[in-house]
């Protein structure tokens, strides 16, 4: 059971778990889910991290599919510029591995922001927190539960 999992049981939050055998030589992981869910790619998302303004962590929560614009998520944190934060800085704040980043059960409440896209489906999927295992939840999951606040994040 992971801290994502946990997180989503003591909101009292609907969910359902997803498992799939991870290839360690997939490239992208987000997309590797939904091939082997055999899911449509827009509706597995990706967990990222971000600094603001070069002070403050935040996390985006995009399609696998797209690119995360800069410029979107550090107008949606109003903030100056962003920056992806480097991989150790990721690791120590979330408490997950890369590919397994979910952005349910961090270690710290982030200013969390997800793509206005995840409303075009009644669920998508996030990563349960290792690699190989998918949470699978309805938007408003992550306002109820993260207090996310939906933008458009992705790149044109």
């Amino acid at each position: 059971m992971t801290p994502a999992i946990k997180s989503l049981e003591k909101a009292k939050a609907i969910f359902k778990i997803h498992e799939y055998h991870h290839d360690p030589v997939a490239e992208s992981y987000g997309l590797e889910a939904a091939e082997k869910l055999g899911i449509d790619s827009r509706r597995v998302f990706k967990t990222l991290v971000v600094m603001l303004d070069a002070k403050e962590f935040a996390v985006g929560i995009i399609p696998v599919s797209a690119m995360l614009s800069m410029k979107q998520i550090a107008k949606a944190a109003g903030a100056k510029k962003a920056a992806m934060a480097d991989k150790q800085a990721v690791e120590r704040i979330t408490g997950y591995v890369l590919g397994g980043v979910s952005p349910f059960g961090q270690k710290k409440m982030l200013k969390t922001f997800i793509d206005t896209t995840a409303n075009n489906h009644s669920s998508i999927y996030v990563s349960a927190g290792r690699r190989g295992l998918e949470v699978e939840v309805a938007p408003d999951v992550f306002n109820k539960v993260l207090r996310a606040t939906f933008f458009d994040l992705t790149q044109e």
